[in-house]
């Protein structure tokens, strides 16, 4: 199977990072010089992925207008003789096709890609979380990509957590069938603290085979939040014998946990010379060593 098309849910509430997302959704907070959407869509591009679904809703048309043209600004580029900075704004309205679909009820993850389907159709997909930002010269999406399309099966990407963050996740239970590769026989949502089949949290990325949507139309929106969960579709097909798991390779920011969405920004400021040299002696400023 060939997988062309990435499905991006933005339709949430942000609520972990309120109150900056009161007005801003959490997809467009910068981490270092660009919103922390565009690192999504430019590993999905890496990845091959040529056509990017956005669920989305009606109060969030920026991340749509982030990557069209703005022609009011390129204009004002081009009057001014800001060449390089008009060449990285058009560049980012020309990396990648949008499509965009309305989640019109907030009913979690797994409806969100079922808002999707009568994009997607009949064909397999990526299913990119844009929360978790994963950096390594091997896309982290395409890791899974690979697996997927070399056993036609729908793979999940799983990463190692403490134990006392396992709650947080849901997690694989399963058997390891090659490096980093598992079959996966169920799946845990959240469970508590020594109770977790495994420390191998689900952590944003999937491939999904169109059945998905079929064990999704079957399931009622429940739970506490009231919603669709796209767990309860993977168990069924992992009980079906039809899921994969894949450990993800690389570096990851949740940037709906403020810790590692301060020290994504970080991570990134040292990556850039003209900034790393001020920016570590501010931190050695702010961090003083230790008392002896």
């Amino acid at each position: 199977m060939r997988i062309s098309k990435v499905v991006i849910p933005v339709a949430g509430w942000g609520t972990r990072s309120l109150p900056a997302t009161k007005n801003l959704p959490k997809e467009m907070l910068p981490v270092f010089k660009k919103p922390g959407v565009q690192y999504i869509v430019e590993e999905a591009i890496e990845a091959g992925l040529k056509d990017v679904v956005f669920v989305t809703n009606q109060n969030k048309t920026i991340i749509e207008d982030h990557f069209d043209y703005n022609l009011a600004l390129e204009s004002v580029l081009e009057r001014t003789g800001k060449h390089d900075l008009l060449k990285v704004a058009r560049e980012v309205a020309e990396m990648v096709n949008i499509i965009s679909v309305r989640q019109k009820q907030q009913l979690g993850l797994g409806h969100a890609v079922l808002c999707a389907r009568e994009v997607i159709k009949n064909e397999p997909f990526a299913l990119m979380v844009g929360d978790d930002l994963m950096f390594n010269a091997d896309p982290g999406i395409r890791q899974l990509t690979r697996i997927a399309e070399a056993e036609s099966m729908a793979v999940v990407g799983v990463m190692p957590v403490p134990e006392h963050k396992v709650s947080s996740y849901g997690v694989i239970q399963g058997e390891e069938i090659g490096p980093d590769m598992f079959r996966v026989r169920d799946l845990q949502e959240k469970p508590r603290s020594g109770e977790a089949a495994s420390r191998l949290a689900m952590v944003g990325r999937y491939v999904m085979t169109p059945d998905v949507f079929e064990h999704l139309q079957d399931l009622s929106a429940g739970g506490p939040d009231n919603e669709i969960q796209l767990t309860e579709a993977l168990r069924v097909m992992a009980r079906n014998n039809r899921l994969l798991a894949v450990r993800v390779r690389g570096m990851r920011f949740d940037i709906g946990d403020w810790t590692d969405y301060l020290i994504a920004n970080i991570y990134f400021g040292l990556q850039d010379e003209e900034l790393r040299d001020d920016l570590v002696q501010r931190l050695h400023e702010l961090v003083p060593p230790p008392s002896k």
